[in-house]
């Protein structure tokens, strides 16, 4: 695990992002564990989040895109933060979102920000995927735009869980658009460091039996 890996859980834990208890995800699963970007509430916690993305971005894609997307609405403060935080490391780089429903007056359209080229390279910019559904409303979008390619997907969490097959679900979007998908860390990495780091301040006290609930719910729905 890099540093900024395991700076970015202790964030999450700090900030409440990541909690442990009952919760539903988008796609209807049962789950013991939670990620809510919602919780991001101050203009530092941003900048940090940014930060991460950028770092995260930069050691697997390096330059290799022109453009970020951030899916709406989660995805809107994602990308503008991790905007900045790439042109504060030398790499200044367009960026744009999607409305959820077209605008019929001013500039009109389904896309914010930057007008997409045909040629541009586009790095979708995400929270957390569980069953890929939010990238597969925002591809169509962004190859009606433009003849784009996708340069990739970042997220900041794998929650390692299949998608529609026994498959993990980032692993199906790579293949599906045949572009490389990637996280700032996974439920490993996650898993691990709630077990070194036990005791300490900022990390919550798993019981036994949450423990098992998470065992249990990566037995089903785990990832191959």
């Amino acid at each position: 695990m890099q540093d900024y890996q395991a700076d970015f859980i202790t964030f999450l834990l700090e900030t409440g992002a990541l909690t442990f208890g009952d919760f539903t995800t988008k796609s209807g699963r049962k789950t013991p564990f939670f990620l809510n970007t919602g919780l991001y509430r101050t203009g530092s916690q941003l900048t940090r989040l940014g930060d991460f993305y950028a770092e995260a971005i930069l050691a697997r894609l390096g330059t290799e895109f022109d453009v970020l997307f951030g899916p709406a609405y989660k995805g809107i403060p994602l990308v503008v933060t991790t905007a900045q935080a790439l042109a504060h490391r030398g790499q200044d780089v367009a960026f744009c979102f999607d409305r959820k429903e077209a605008k019929d007056h001013g500039e009109g359209g389904l896309l914010v920000g930057h007008k997409l080229r045909d040629g541009d390279r586009v790095l979708i910019v995400e929270d957390v995927t569980t069953a890929g559904t939010s990238i597969r409303e925002s591809v169509p979008k962004l190859r009606a735009a433009a003849k784009i390619s996708l340069a990739g997907l970042v997220v900041s969490v794998d929650r390692q869980e299949r998608g529609q097959s026994e498959r993990a679900a980032l692993t199906e979007l790579a293949d599906e658009f045949a572009m490389p998908t990637f996280s700032i860390v996974n439920l490993d990495q996650i898993l691990s460091y709630l077990r070194t780091h036990e005791g300490e301040p900022h990390v919550p006290a798993i019981s036994s039996e949450l423990w098992k609930r998470i065992e249990d719910y990566r037995l089903q729905y785990g990832a191959e």
